[in-house]
């Protein structure tokens, strides 16, 4: 399959999300679920939900930090996801695609986008490898990933629109819970006299 063959589908977006932070969700989640339950068995309703918004803060910051950090990319540009914040950049306006310690995008603001989620170099000498079956060797995940970005980027750039822009904004959904967890924990400590 030629790179264009492959990028030609680039309509369907393609996520790239550190494997560690799906398993660390699903962990979090199950404890979560446990400790709640076993609250809610040993002391009650009532004391469970004293307990549960510290619980569901801790799951928060392990979805907010580990979970939601991703890169996306489609045919109209890259979506770099990061702790409460989130860039759209249209693949006309970006001007370098490159890795340091994370995968970082130039746009021609200048400014550079810095991806906390996606692929991510690893210690030197030590990441773990993949096998690269059309060159015929080995390599790094986090180097394929880049190359994978990077040939989205130029095969979408001769017919990307000349009037795309560079978006930045909230992550909405995780502000307000995160929100609505600390008004829940504040009405927890008054209940329980912790504030009072």
């Amino acid at each position: 399959m030629t790179r264009d063959e492959r990028f030609r589908g680039t309509e369907h977006p393609r996520v790239f999300r550190a494997p560690s932070s799906i398993f660390g969700l699903i962990l979090g989640a199950v404890l979560a679920l446990v400790l709640l339950g076993d609250a809610a068995l040993r002391a009650g309703v009532g004391e469970m939900l004293l307990l549960a918004p510290w619980v569901l803060l801790a799951l928060w910051a392990v979805y907010a930090l580990l979970f939601a950090p991703h890169v996306r990319i489609d045919a109209e540009g890259i979506r770099i996801h990061n702790p409460l914040r989130i860039a759209d950049i249209a693949w006309a306006r970006v001007l370098d695609i490159d890795m340091r310690w994370q995968l970082e995008v130039r746009t021609d603001e200048p400014r550079v986008v810095k991806a906390f989620g996606g692929p991510v170099a690893g210690r030197p000498g030590r990441p773990p490898i993949r096998r690269d079956d059309e060159r015929g060797r080995r390599e790094p995940p986090a180097i394929r990933d880049l190359q994978l970005i990077q040939e989205a980027w130029e095969t979408a750039r001769p017919t990307a629109s000349k009037t795309g822009v560079v978006r930045r904004s909230w992550d909405i959904p995780s502000v307000i819970s995160l929100l609505v967890l600390i008004c829940w924990v504040i009405i927890a400590l008054f209940i329980s006299g912790g504030l009072g």
